[in-house]
């Protein structure tokens, strides 16, 4: 499987031309490996070193914690490559030796003292070498939880026997949509993936959808259309609208990449749940990852809702990274401020 797309330099240029409220007051783009140094650009930073990976980081304000580039929109944070092919493109040559030299380099940047990365992969490689870098830097490092992340590998047999193994409430209740919808008038599923006049009238369909659903607003109105508009020009988009006499009912954004489709957006008009919309569209999109795309799994990305039980067979966890650099006073505060709480919390438990 390829890397994430949430670890590829174009979302990192997109989430930080269209993503932030407020752009952060310093971006920096770390390389791993021996030859680190540290490049303000997105683009050249990655192709300086061996590997052929960096980390971004940001500075949101002066006399902040040096983080992750990530906010909100952001699902998962990794290293990224010109390539697009992550850790998985060449970052898997970083030795223990490019780990302790990219931490002290990273311990060059403003905002060093204390360092904040998520939502991680509790279980990258790339996570566990960033870790004993930092350390063996003099940083103390702790984690802590996200969220909580459901995601399903796709079975032997595809979308048929996926759905076989769904608990019997959610195929009938989903059976039932469908027969309501039939009763309800003409209805129809467009799955969206390539640039064009179609894209616009998907994309328009699933605004008006979620300005009736029971979302909340966007914080940054430019980010969902520009995502699209990338999601089209790479292959990752799957836009899918339900549509009811002629009127969107429910829209979702898909974004599929390296052998994964992504559930990234969902949204379905508030007081319409009994036809069922969202869990019709959500079952077209799943059948057509499973038996077009032919993807290995589906993630339902953030979160600990309910019925993504339903929808997936299993369960992890992403995790936050702090690192406090001790030598410092601002890291040596933070750090005291960070163990006493936790000391604190594990007494309360006893």
């Amino acid at each position: 499987m390829a890397a994430d797309l949430f670890h590829t330099e174009a979302w990192f240029a997109l989430l930080l031309t269209h993503g932030f409220e407020r752009a952060p007051l310093r971006v920096d783009a770390l390389p791993l490996g021996s030859a680190s140094g540290v490049d303000s650009t997105l683009s050249s930073a990655a192709a300086s070193n061996e590997t052929g990976a960096c980390l971004h980081l940001m500075q949101a304000a002066a006399g902040a914690p040096l983080t992750a580039v990530a906010n909100y929109y952001s699902c998962l944070y990794g290293p990224a490559s010109v390539d697009g092919l992550g850790m998985l493109g060449g970052g898997d040559a970083v030795t223990n030796v490019d780990w302790v030299a990219t931490a002290q380099a990273l311990r060059r940047l403003p905002g060093s003292a204390v360092v904040r990365l998520q939502p991680l992969d509790a279980q990258a490689a790339w996570l566990a070498g960033l870790e004993r870098g930092l350390r063996a830097a003099g940083y103390r490092t702790a984690r802590y939880f996200a969220f909580g992340n459901w995601y399903q590998p796709v079975p032997t047999g595809g979308f048929a026997a996926y759905w076989a193994e769904r608990p019997s409430a959610l195929r009938n209740s989903t059976e039932r949509g469908r027969r309501r919808l039939d009763k309800a008038g003409e209805w129809r599923i467009d799955i969206v993936a390539q640039p064009g006049a179609e894209l616009k009238a998907a994309l328009a369909a699933y605004q008006a959808v979620y300005a009736q659903s029971w979302k909340q607003p966007e914080r940054c109105l430019d980010f969902i259309p520009e995502l699209v508009k990338l999601a089209a020009e790479r292959g990752w988009l799957r836009l899918g609208v339900l549509w009811l006499n002629g009127e969107p009912l429910a829209a979702q954004i898909w974004l599929t990449c390296g052998g994964k489709a992504n559930i990234y957006k969902l949204a379905y008009v508030k007081g319409m749940e009994k036809l069922s919309a969202g869990s019709v569209l959500t079952q077209a999109l799943m059948q057509h990852a499973m038996d077009v795309d032919r993807v290995m799994e589906v993630d339902y990305l953030s979160g600990d809702d309910a019925y993504k039980a339903d929808w997936m067979a299993l369960r992890r966890e992403r995790v936050g990274l702090e690192a406090f650099d001790v030598r410092r006073p601002a890291g040596f505060l933070a750090a005291a401020r960070h163990f006493a709480a936790a000391w604190w919390h594990r007494r309360q438990k006893t």
